[in-house]
């Protein structure tokens, strides 16, 4: 390798561990997310939970952007993540073929380990929070039809 491409090949390893820390994150984020989903379920199931949305004078433009701020992370992570996964997969893959090229399998083992299980987790968290933000908008939507109906929205 010239010394450019090895400096672009270096550049790259060292995003490795922010992208990795970024997927904890994200699936860390994914799950807090999800046990609040289904503790909000089970209270609209009951029927006692209140709306977030308030009521009384509010004109809908400012509910509508009370939404999109209550649904603002979710969105980015279930956007974001499946992105993360793809780099974290693809760092590896720089050392994996370098080793797969020197006969070293336990290298490539290992670097495909990281890859493929980051890729998951990814995956995991954005499909986690996808399914979260879909359903809490339609939940959000309803309320704003709700206070829009009752004439408690401009």
């Amino acid at each position: 390798m010239s010394s450019f491409e090895l400096s672009l090949f270096e550049i790259s390893r060292l995003f490795l561990v922010p992208v990795l820390v970024l997927i904890l994150a994200a699936l860390a984020y994914a799950f807090i997310v999800l046990g609040m989903f289904l503790v909000e379920a089970v209270q609209r199931r009951r029927g006692s939970h209140r709306s977030v949305l308030g009521s009384g004078g509010v004109h809908s433009d400012d509910l509508e952007l009370r939404i999109m701020k209550r649904l603002e992370w979710l969105r980015i992570v279930s956007r974001t993540a499946p992105m993360l996964g793809l780099v974290a997969t693809m760092i590896p893959m720089g050392p994996a073929l370098l080793a797969l090229g020197e006969g070293n399998a336990a290298s490539v083992g290992n670097n495909l380990v990281v890859a493929f299980s980051a890729v998951i987790l990814a995956l995991v968290s954005a499909s986690i929070t996808f399914l979260v933000l879909t359903i809490r908008r339609r939940w959000l939507l309803e309320e704003l039809r709700q206070v829009e109906r009752a004439g408690g929205a401009a």
